[in-house]
């Protein structure tokens, strides 16, 4: 029987506290056995994972970029964000962005307004 590879997942925007939606999603998706890449400026690490402080320090293949940050925030990061070439990027609930998703289409990215906890939990993700 061949096991299907999870995939790796970059956190934008990635949260030390259990409260916010990143951290949950954190759990969910190695709780579903991907691998989380975690982006945030302002921290080290969050459960002993290393978080990048840098999207271009990521160097390694990100098959989805899942978005916890408002556009505000993530209209800057949207060239090092395809940088990463993912296959797509989920906007959750509240970072919608019309630019990253021109620039996800103009990529060829798929882009997806979603929230990851409930595309993990009903087997979308």
């Amino acid at each position: 029987m061949e096991t299907k590879l999870k995939e790796t997942a970059a956190i934008i925007g990635a949260s030390h506290k259990p409260e916010r939606y990143s951290n949950k999603a954190q759990k969910a998706l190695i709780g579903a056995g991907h691998k989380v890449v975690l982006f945030n400026p302002a921290l080290k690490e969050v459960d002993g994972i290393k978080v990048f402080n840098h999207l271009s320090a990521i160097t390694e293949k990100i098959d989805t970029v899942t978005l916890y940050v408002g556009p505000e925030r993530l209209v800057p990061m949207i060239g090092d964000i395809l940088a990463l070439k993912p296959k797509r990027v989920i906007a959750n609930p509240g970072t919608e962005c019309a630019q990253m998703a021109d620039a996800c289409k103009k990529a060829g990215i798929e882009y997806i307004e979603a929230c990851t906890l409930v595309m993990i939990s009903t087997g979308q993700y």
